[in-house]
């Protein structure tokens, strides 16, 4: 069965089409369907720009969709610094990996060069009659005002975060080290919720 996956992000495409597939599920991206149009994520939360992106391209491409988002909270700054639903838009403008870096780096810094984060993950499968919606979080981990020289390419923020209990990059984490992390939520319950609901 084709899905499409309403994300230009190929770290996130990669992230789950390998497992997808061996439950025969295969992942299509909007680059796929030569898909270009803009789409204004207005969104309050993770889960209505989620809704946004599948609807949108649900009706250009007309097979079900997978919209997904993600929103960032960050203790200690102020409610006009709060990246939220705009994780890559500040004042308008769309970051490139290396300038969210740089932006976030120097917040961090600013704020004394360590500062507790909250991912929080939204996911919407849209097939024109039915909207399936989960959310889920990753939290208990910091921003450091010092990157990683080692880059995931559409996950920038992974070269500045750090998982407490073993002092690592998420960028430099292996996969033993991120079976171990159970705290939030296990990436095994967004597979099933996608393979349950497409």
């Amino acid at each position: 069965m084709k899905v499409l996956f309403a994300t230009t992000n190929p770290a996130k495409v990669k992230k789950y089409a390998e497992q997808l597939s061996k439950r025969n599920i295969q992942l299509v991206t909007i680059k796929d369907l030569g898909i270009n149009i803009h789409i204004e994520e207005n969104g309050k939360d993770a889960i209505e720009n989620a809704y946004i992106k599948a609807k949108a391209y649900y009706d250009v491409a007309g097979i079900t969709t997978i919209g997904m988002d993600n929103n960032l909270y960050i203790e200690g700054i102020p409610e006009d610094k709060q990246p939220g639903t705009h994780v890559r838009r500040v004042k308008g403008k769309e970051m490139t990996d290396d300038e969210m870096i740089e932006y976030y780096t120097n917040l961090v810094k600013s704020y004394g060069g360590k500062l507790n984060a909250k991912w929080v993950y939204g996911i919407v499968i849209y097939n024109g009659k039915e909207t399936k919606k989960y959310c889920w979080s990753k939290e208990n981990f910091y921003l450091v005002d010092i990157p990683c020289k080692k880059r995931n390419i559409g996950y920038p923020l992974d070269s500045i975060s750090i998982m407490p209990e073993i002092n690592k990059y998420f960028v430099e984490l292996t996969q033993e080290d991120r079976n171990k992390d159970k705290r939030n939520y296990n990436e095994d319950d967004v597979i099933k919720f996608i393979a349950d609901n497409v």
